[in-house]
């Protein structure tokens, strides 16, 4: 059985939360473009995104390997964007399972900022699809890692 760490540690503790999620059955692609995306926001801002991605209002933009990813209306410096649900659900499970962390540790809700968001790719789940003449066609599923880090920043 592994042993999961963070990529990161955060510079102060105290005011920090964590939260990931381990092995998720989503496209490490889109995990990665989201994250992008709501790194820097606050957290009742992120949730109302995502919940908007999810009901397929506003798009995510997508930065890379986007050569044949149509145009979406609403995008903010980009020009390719999708809608990547189940991603966007896995995601914003994770986050609401750092904000019920930091009402666990006594933090206020209100002023949690996401400061870390990465998604990497996890382990390959290995299938294979039986063909004609005994030959084989393989079919990988790649797994997805999930972390995000919120800090609770001081009122100006």
């Amino acid at each position: 059985m592994p042993k999961w760490g963070y990529s990161t540690t955060p510079t102060n503790p105290d005011i920090t939360v964590k939260a990931s999620a381990r092995e998720a059955r989503v496209s490490p692609k889109h995990a990665t473009e989201v994250c992008k995306t709501i790194k820097g926001m606050k957290l009742q801002q992120a949730k109302t995104y995502l919940q908007q991605v999810i009901t397929k209002e506003q798009p995510v933009p997508i930065r890379r390997h986007k050569k044949k990813i149509p145009h979406r209306k609403g995008i903010q410096k980009a020009y390719a964007g999708r809608y990547p649900v189940k991603a966007t659900q896995k995601i914003l499970q994770v986050l609401e399972n750092a904000e019920a962390n930091a009402e666990y540790k006594g933090l206020d809700t209100e002023r949690l900022k996401i400061i870390y968001a990465s998604a990497h790719p996890g382990m390959k789940i290995e299938r294979y699809i039986p063909r004609a003449f005994g030959r084989s066609t393989p079919r990988f599923k790649t797994l997805c890692h999930i972390e995000l880090i919120l800090e609770q920043i001081e009122e100006k």
